[in-house]
């Protein structure tokens, strides 16, 4: 029998013997007064020689425990930090002898006076305890923190119980959506919520997954982005719009991309993508001020400025300054796979010459944009939802903002002429019947919508997670959602059932 079922064994022991002793490990509530944080913070300036400070009610995780004899030290963690438990014999009567059930991991429910030790630390002398969950299995690597990466991504709670800077990760996150809702809300703009289940997959170059609803024997899709369903609500009169959504492509697993992952998308109608490059300016440096106190944030080993304004470069522009490809090798397409062979980038069937540019950008450029830059003007094969320039019919008004060595954002001037918009749908389609996955077929129901007249209007979409990154510092897309999709674990023998392990 190895060492973890050994352990969950003295556990159920003394679970049983609790309820033998007629104590319920499991009681339904506990009345919680106070906050592990607010204590340290409110009364900081409690002295070792003033004889006690105010009653508490505080619950956690104990997660470590010293007896010595008539006298037991304790750490309790609630979510928001730790706090010492004294408990003496004499205090807390009969209920002491119970503290030989107790294991690290269990939760607790105490009730006392608050003190500080002659030691300095602000610590709670119980008067009640009360067990609140019995845990079954140890806490990892004896309580000092969870390292091997498969566990902490698979076992989330274990990760959050164990490494405290990542429930401030998560924390932080969370204050970064208020922000995000706070700046919309406060410029007028709308929160809406639209279809995750979508009969036609678009609003984006990507594979979709399949699903299928049986009472109306209908094949659906997750959706790929929402743009098609919010460009409806400028029709219908919604003049700004935005939704934090969930959005799924059926692509690869990288420290960038997860293939469930959130994202911010917003509309405003009468605007353009000069209009949105400023927007994304005041967004991103709101953020900065807001969460970092100025306009600059550590990034893996660098310092990353958000103050405006940013670089702005034309795709080709990039490719040619900051790749160094030859300007007119790539004005052609013959020219452009050549070039993208030489790179390592394999043309695949139903590339035009804006794919191969774009896949060029992508290997070469995109990765050694640090600080946030505009990548402006994109071929129009990649965008077909985009309006073209006036110039030029083969480039349309997209940008996208580029930080950190990752794309952040992808926006652009909507195109609202009902009679292109099916000539771009049509071409896809041409597209798709040469092999490329990524182009999507026609949408009737959204050229009807188009049809009845869409007003000008620019519309974007930000990674929610890859800004997360940026934020909290993260090397990795799976560091800031919190359950990652993985794949399928065996069942280890240390981790099975409670009831294998007797």
């Amino acid at each position: 029998m190895d060492e973890q079922n050994v352990l969950v064994r003295e556990r159920l022991r003394k679970l049983e013997e609790l309820e033998r002793a007629g104590v319920d490990p499991y009681p339904a509530r506990f009345t919680v007064r106070h906050l592990a944080a607010d204590l340290h913070r409110e009364y900081a300036a409690l002295s070792e020689e003033q004889a006690a400070g105010p009653e508490v009610a505080i619950a956690g995780r104990l997660m470590s425990l010293r007896s010595h004899g008539k006298v037991t030290f304790a750490h309790l963690q609630d979510g928001s930090g730790r706090i010492q438990i004294y408990l003496v014999r004499d205090t807390v009567g009969e209920a002491y002898k119970l503290l030989k059930k107790l294991d690290v991991g269990d939760h607790l429910g105490v009730e006392g006076q608050l003190f500080r030790t002659t030691t300095g630390e602000l610590t709670v002398r119980a008067r009640t305890f009360q067990f609140l969950s019995k845990s079954l299995r140890p806490l990892p690597e004896k309580w000092h923190g969870l390292t091997d990466v498969e566990t902490r991504f698979r076992q989330r709670y274990l990760d959050l119980i164990a490494n405290r800077p990542v429930a401030d990760t998560f924390r932080k996150r969370s204050r970064l959506i208020a922000e995000i809702r706070r700046f919309f809300d406060e410029r007028g703009f709308l929160e809406v919520e639209t279809p995750m289940m979508q009969a036609m997959a678009g609003g984006a170059m990507a594979r979709p997954f399949v699903t299928h609803h049986n009472a109306l024997d209908l094949t659906l899709y997750l959706r790929i982005a929402p743009e098609l369903y919010l460009k409806r609500l400028i029709v219908g009169g919604f003049d700004r719009v935005y939704e934090i959504n969930r959005s799924f492509r059926n692509e690869g697993v990288s420290t960038q991309h997860n293939p469930e992952f959130t994202m911010l998308e917003f509309y405003q109608a009468y605007a353009d993508y000069h209009d949105l490059m400023t927007l994304t300016e005041e967004l991103l440096s709101h953020l900065a001020q807001a969460m970092m106190g100025g306009q600059e944030i550590p990034y893996q080993g660098q310092r990353l400025s958000f103050a405006p304004p940013w670089p702005r470069l034309t795709l080709e522009e990039a490719l040619v300054k900051l790749a160094r490809l030859d300007a007119e090798t790539l004005s052609t397409e013959a020219g452009a796979r050549e070039m993208a062979r030489r790179h390592g980038v394999i043309p695949l069937p139903g590339w035009g010459r804006g794919k191969i540019l774009g896949e060029l950008f992508d290997a070469l450029v995109g990765p050694q944009l640090h600080q946030p830059t505009f990548i402006i003007d994109f071929p129009t094969e990649l965008s077909p939802l985009a309006k073209a320039k006036a110039a030029d019919a083969a480039v349309v008004q997209r940008f996208e903002l580029y930080a950190g060595g990752m794309e952040i954002a992808n926006a652009y001037s909507e195109l609202n002429d009902p009679r292109e918009q099916r000539a771009r749908f049509l071409e896809q389609m041409g597209r798709r019947d040469q092999g490329d996955l990524e182009t999507h077929g026609l949408d009737e129901d959204f050229l009807l919508a188009l049809e009845y007249g869409m007003p000008p209007a620019a519309g974007e979409g930000i990674g929610i997670d890859r800004l997360a990154m940026l934020f909290t510092d993260s090397p990795s897309i799976r560091e800031v959602i919190l359950f990652p999709l993985m794949r399928p674990a065996q069942v280890a023998q240390g981790e099975r059932g409670t009831a294998d392990a007797v």
